[in-house]
């Protein structure tokens, strides 16, 4: 098992952000993603990403900095991070784009494997938010 850092986060997509903007996002993400060992999953829908990233600590780190700086999102809120040794949640996902119908199958999964009481705390706000909200009303 290696140290982990993983973190969860939304944020409301910039306007003129499509389905075709998002899916040069993932290409991209991917390519760098695989060569730093992070993994995870991306989910965008209503004008909302949604995403769970795992990795090695510093590179989570320069991660999270550099997401902070794009201008392709904004409101971004973090709903949980942690740094632990555990196995990955999404072990061969370099970064995959998830539909919304999907995304509810995603978070119940991490629900299910996540040890950690924070992440399984903001996976359920989550799903609550999914639950009362559809996303595609967000927009």
């Amino acid at each position: 098992q290696h140290t982990l850092r993983h973190f969860v986060d939304c944020s409301r997509a910039a306007d003129g952000v499509d389905d075709a903007e998002v899916g040069r996002i993932v290409e991209s993400a991917q390519r760098s993603n695989r060569a730093r060992g992070i993994t995870g999953v991306l989910v965008f829908g209503g004008g909302v990403f949604f995403q769970w990233i795992e990795g090695p600590p510093a590179q989570i780190q320069s991660l999270i900095a550099s997401l902070h700086s794009d201008p392709r999102h904004y409101d971004i809120v973090s709903l949980s991070q942690s740094e632990e040794k555990r196995e990955r949640l999404y072990p061969n996902w370099e970064m995959e784009r998830v539909g919304v119908e999907d995304i509810r199958m995603v978070l119940q999964d991490a629900l299910e494997s996540v040890e950690d009481e924070n992440s399984a705390a903001a996976l359920k706000r989550i799903l609550t938010h999914f639950d009362s909200a559809p996303l595609l009303s967000l927009g």
